[in-house]
């Protein structure tokens, strides 16, 4: 098992300092993979460009980019040059968002996700590929039927011809999608626990493409939190698991709640929804079962996060990404060489 960074995207409390200070300690850990996120604040190629002009080894990832927020052509020109720039460093992660993101920030109607990806995914690999771009799908047809558009290929070459490809995906149908069509599989909330049904999906998505689970990426992104007691060390959790079990989405579509109710935490992830919705934001966060947190996370002292790193290794993971909850930069590269010392005294390591 290796290990990643998953930085987020910016928030109130960081800077794109911080962001690269971790980045460039990760590397020198030897850490796989830094991964940057979007969502409708700081973009994801902005700062992965930024930090591969920065970084030595590390491979750099965006998990995400959204797939309405761009059209398949420019996915396929911005993952080339950050290729490109990076000495073929990139690792693309895609994502269709959720349905408020998707419709109030991009105008972008959210039916049919998976139609949609897998269209999206074919046309990436075309260009990436430097192939014509031709394509007549439902949501996608290339060149327009209509006017004055040709077939073109990428205008330049970039380092590999297959550039990796990772989906984010949560419900069953889209992990059965990733195992087909991508390289690796981002993951959330994944518990070692419950990760067999959820990896039975991915399988059943290879087998359709003809291969086996072997050689497939499965990268959950862990919150880490080190310390002694271990109710400290989830109390900086708790408020990101009720804003994604109880606030991203409506009551009606909230795939991370969905998520928790098949993990068996039914009845809390409708109270935890309820709550957030009514804005008691502090009570939701109260009512995330501390048993939820600890098996989605890894929290306490070195031994122990070793011992929970083992626990992911037996349950597929491959790369292990872990979301600092770090109240400053030096707190976070503490983290990063803590979390480092931990999968070697695991004796999981690759």
């Amino acid at each position: 098992m290796r290990l990643g960074l998953s930085l987020g995207y910016q928030t109130a409390w960081s800077t794109p300092a911080d962001h690269l200070a971790l980045a460039q300690e990760a590397d020198r850990l030897g850490y796989s993979v830094v991964w940057a996120a979007e969502a409708y604040g700081s973009d994801s190629p902005s700062m992965l460009a930024w930090m591969a002009g920065q970084t030595e080894r590390i491979d750099i990832g965006s998990a995400v980019m959204q797939i309405p927020a761009r059209t398949p052509a420019m996915t396929a020109m911005t993952a080339a040059t950050i290729d490109s720039l990076s000495g073929g460093r990139f690792r693309l992660g895609l994502g269709v968002s959720g349905p408020q993101v998707s419709e109030g920030w991009h105008g972008v109607r959210f039916g049919k996700p998976l139609a949609r990806t897998r269209e999206y995914v074919d046309i990436v690999k075309l260009a990436v590929g430097r192939k014509e771009v031709a394509y007549d799908g439902e949501f996608y047809t290339l060149p327009l039927p209509d006017g004055p558009g040709k077939a073109l290929r990428l205008g330049f070459h970039p380092p590999r011809e297959h550039i990796p490809i990772y989906l984010a995906a949560v419900g069953p149908k889209n992990l059965e999608l990733a195992g087909e069509i991508a390289d690796g599989w981002l993951a959330v909330f994944y518990a070692p626990e419950f990760a067999q049904e959820q990896l039975a999906a991915v399988r059943a998505g290879r087998a359709k493409a003809g291969k086996e689970l072997a050689g497939f990426d499965v990268v959950p992104s862990v919150p880490v939190v080190v310390g002694d007691d271990l109710d400290s060390c989830a109390e900086l959790v708790r408020w990101y698991a009720a804003l994604y079990v109880g606030g991203m989405g409506s009551r009606q579509q909230n795939f991370y709640n969905q998520l928790a109710t098949r993990m068996g935490y039914g009845d809390a992830a409708r109270e935890v929804q309820e709550l957030y919705l009514a804005k008691r934001q502090r009570d939701a966060a109260a009512a995330v079962p501390m048993e939820f947190i600890d098996r989605t996370s890894l929290l306490g002292p070195k031994e122990r996060i070793a011992e929970r790193m083992r626990e992911y290794a037996e349950a597929g993971v491959t790369t292990l990404s872990v979301t600092l909850f770090a109240a400053d930069r030096d707190t976070g590269v503490q983290t990063l060489r803590t979390v480092a010392e931990a999968l070697d005294l695991s004796g999981v390591g690759e």
